[in-house]
């Protein structure tokens, strides 16, 4: 058995704020330099500045950069951003697997937790997707068994596993009478 002392599991960040930095461009999970520099306690400056001096660990699938389009995009769907707040340069976005490989190039306790709990993160939400498809699987093979007698019940059941539409919300001002 090691007996090295093993790394403390303490989440430094809640899990909730991790997964609201995880976002999908691209048909993959990223996320923002910005934000990987806030969890990590640094300047996103000298994140960058790390990663540049350590590029060939950064192959196009572990990071890419975003086009103006899709900063935009994200600004707009994010809405963290303030005015005063913009970088000049367009943000790295890193997959699971660049920001496993920060941790080798960011080298600091910190980085180290706050990336233990980002791949745990990455790992709960591919699970839950996963089990997610299995279930729809599993009702699609349950109907085609039972015929059409059950099938008001999946199409409950379908309906319940479709994420809710937004509510579209009405520009302008609004009369109440009474």
């Amino acid at each position: 058995m090691n007996n090295k002392k093993r790394t403390s599991t303490t989440y430094l960040v809640p899990q909730e704020i991790v997964e609201s930095k995880i976002y999908l461009l691209r048909n993959e999970k990223i996320m923002l330099d910005s934000d990987l520099a806030r969890l990590y306690n640094v300047e996103t400056k000298q994140l960058k500045r790390a990663v540049n001096r350590n590029i060939d660990r950064f192959p196009d699938d572990f990071m890419l950069r975003l086009t103006g389009e899709e900063y935009r995009v994200l600004r707009c769907q994010t809405g963290t951003l303030e005015k005063g707040q913009h970088s000049k340069y367009l943000p790295y976005a890193f997959s699971e697997q660049g920001i496993a490989m920060l941790s080798s190039v960011l080298n600091s306790k910190r980085a180290i937790l706050v990336n233990i709990q980002i791949i745990r993160t990455f790992t709960k939400l591919r699970k839950l997707l996963l089990s997610h498809e299995e279930l729809k699987m599993e009702i699609t093979s349950m109907e085609r068994k039972y015929d059409q007698q059950f099938k008001i019940v999946f199409d409950a059941i379908r309906q319940l596993l479709t994420p809710p539409e937004k509510p579209k919300r009405r520009i302008g001002f609004h009369v109440y009478n009474d």
